[in-house]
């Protein structure tokens, strides 16, 4: 509960009104007081109650016309209604309305009591949700991942294809390449957006945890199994669930998760019960799963199952040309964490970052810049605070343009010339060396030269 909770006690009996008033204030919520249904709508109107909790008799307007306008002016509010002349039919009419429960006189103190909790639990847990909603719809919106290479632009193409479909699929891609950012991706650009999230990955957990992780276990069900658990599958409902490092299954929990893609049911450790699910399944490698296959450690029927929609995400040093884009995202993103000013990167840095192979793909550049953003003494981001870049390319002479935020008078074109120029110079003025380095092919940079009538 939070700190100030207000319900809003409406009652034309003064008597039972001040009643409430007084339990529920020892409760720990503020109390708020309506003698009737039509000071109740006003009161709404007016400020943003937590819970309404109303008698459905009264003189002038009824309990039933003021839950009705209520849940016009604010159709999140939870309603609780309270008579002395209980009957189905009315019971069934207010909850219609949009009534969160439904209490006899005299009321049940203790359960009024757990009402209340529950409903300001509900709210609290919509909330959240929506919050969470957002969250995602923000992180992995997939104007937000960052990349404009031809391999980037192509792989995004093809994500904008596969999400609105309810196909499996599969990611490939080496350790830190942001399998995991495509995964949730795919999740809220497709018609699941709205349900659950969940990820899981399969490499963390011994076969014993992982299968309780995913399928869930009933209570006694193992040493530990102190509580009924639900499972990863059943908490996806309606929504998508994440493999990550799907591989390092053991062949035994493949077998019981190829059965799960099947029959679309799960069953809890330790229990008889099948539930059904409706969960889209996306998983995730950085393993050759043929290779897997033949050295037997990998299902081939389950790789098939997996395998409708597979996408590989490159490494990073297939995507020189994004290092500039994702290096400033990151030195801004991780200089307003660490309150600092710093204000980009000076050529020699750049120069170095985008040779520098990059083996932890875009994990290991994040934490190169988040390093460097902490322990930098300067505005510009020198290649000193740069360990990953070899020796003999520090100190690279610097030019009085550096990258990152120039001025306002520099476009992101003028960085990506700036950036192509200096590797072809670097280069000694090899066109296909200059293309290699930068992973874009020798006729892209041809035409990057001309249009900067570097080439006639």
């Amino acid at each position: 509960m939070k700190a100030e909770n207000i319900v809003l006690v409406v009652d034309d009996d003064h008597a039972h009104r001040t009643m409430l008033r007084t339990l529920i204030g020892g409760w720990g919520y503020k109390v708020a007081e309506a003698d009737d249904g039509s000071t109740a709508i006003d009161r709404v109107k007016e400020q943003p109650f937590d819970l309404v909790l109303m008698d459905i008799r009264m003189v002038k307007v009824s309990g039933i016309e003021a839950l009705e306008k209520i849940k016009v002016l604010n159709p999140a509010i939870p309603v609780i209604i309270m008579t002395a002349y209980s009957s189905v039919e009315t019971a069934v009419e207010t909850l219609q309305k949009g009534a969160y429960d439904y209490l006899t006189k005299p009321i049940d103190f203790d359960k009024l009591k757990l009402t209340i909790q529950r409903a300001m639990e509900h709210v609290q847990l919509k909330e959240e949700n929506r919050l969470l909603r957002q969250s995602l719809d923000r992180q992995f919106d997939r104007q937000n991942i960052i990349g404009r290479s031809r391999v980037m632009v192509s792989l995004l193409e093809t994500v904008a294809q596969v999400a609105p479909s309810e196909a499996t699929v599969l990611l490939t891609g080496e350790s830190g390449t942001g399998k995991g950012l495509i995964a949730g991706a795919i999740h809220v650009n497709s018609a699941r957006k709205k349900g659950p999230f969940i990820k899981i990955n399969c490499a963390a957990l011994t076969e014993t945890l992982l299968e309780s992780e995913l399928f869930g276990h009933e209570k006694g069900a193992f040493t530990g199994a102190e509580r009924r658990k639900e499972g990863c599958f059943v908490q996806a409902d309606s929504g998508s669930i994440f493999l990550d490092e799907v591989s390092e299954m053991s062949v035994g929990m493949q077998v019981k998760l190829l059965q799960v893609l099947q029959e679309r049911e799960v069953r809890r450790v330790g229990g008889e019960q099948v539930l059904p699910v409706d969960v889209r399944v996306i998983v995730a490698t950085n393993k050759d799963l043929q290779k897997q296959i033949q050295a037997g450690l990998f299902r081939e029927d389950l790789y098939y199952r997996l395998n409708v929609i597979s996408l590989e995400i490159p490494p990073l040093r297939k995507r020189q040309e994004d290092i500039p884009l994702l290096a400033q995202h990151f030195l801004e993103m991780f200089a307003e964490k660490n309150r600092k000013t710093i204000k980009g990167f000076t050529p020699g840095a750049m120069d170095g970052l985008i040779r520098y192979d990059w083996p932890g793909n875009v994990r290991e550049l994040m934490n190169a810049v988040e390093r460097a953003v902490v322990l930098s003494p300067s505005d510009y981001l020198d290649s000193d605070v740069f360990p990953v870049i070899p020796p003999a390319e520090k100190g690279a002479p610097e030019a009085v343009m550096t990258f990152g935020h120039m001025s306002a008078d520099y476009t992101l074109d003028q960085v990506e010339k700036a950036a192509i120029l200096r590797m072809l110079e670097t280069s000694g003025g090899n066109k296909s060396e200059t293309a290699r380095r930068l992973g874009i092919t020798r006729k892209t940079l041809h035409k990057k030269l001309k249009d900067y009538g570097v080439m006639p």
